[in-house]
């Protein structure tokens, strides 16, 4: 773990110097998980480039607002690839456009690519899960539901989905670490 943690260091050095090896770095590790990600909650190969490509420019822009010591560079870039998903789903011009799939995905499946988070494990881990902290994982997550909507969708209070939030959080720390 200490390699994966100086390998980490080093890309984390490699962007806040503004070197473009870094951002190479980075997209080769990271992009297929974050696109995954990202189509998930899109539900389009179209839209979730744009914002994966979006949030590289993002990542490359806010890197000195990431702090190791709040967590892993994977973690802070996830959300942001996450963030801008959702952000994207609740848009006026997504709403309207009627959030329709894309055949291609099927295209990128046929030829082998990888579209998602399988290629780093996290639905594995995430799998290890108790089955009611994984349902919210992958509700939050994945689905780019707010946790009001949670509790709403699940019909459970608001407080207990922040729970079982913060429970599964924890599990998946220390499962990463």
């Amino acid at each position: 773990m200490a390699a994966a943690t100086h390998k980490e260091e080093k890309l984390v050095a490699l962007l806040k110097g503004q070197d473009k090896k870094g951002l190479e770095i980075l997209y080769e590790r990271y992009a297929a998980a974050l696109y995954g990600v990202v189509f998930r909650i899109v539900g389009s190969q179209t839209l979730a480039e744009d914002v994966l490509q979006e949030s590289f420019v993002k990542i490359w822009q806010k890197i000195d607002h990431y702090d190791a010591s709040k967590g892993r560079l994977f973690t802070w870039i996830l959300n942001i690839a996450r963030n801008s998903a959702i952000d994207l789903t609740r848009s006026k011009s997504y709403k309207q456009s009627g959030k329709v799939l894309e055949i291609d995905y099927s295209v990128y499946e046929k030829a082998g690519m990888s579209m998602n988070t399988d290629q780093i494990g996290l639905k594995e881990i995430i799998n290890r899960l108790k089955p009611e902290h994984k349902n919210i994982i992958d509700l939050v997550y994945f689905n780019g539901y707010t946790q009001a909507e949670v509790a709403e969708e699940l019909n459970i209070p608001l407080g207990t989905v922040k729970t079982r939030l913060k429970i599964a959080m924890k599990q998946l720390r220390a499962i990463f670490q």
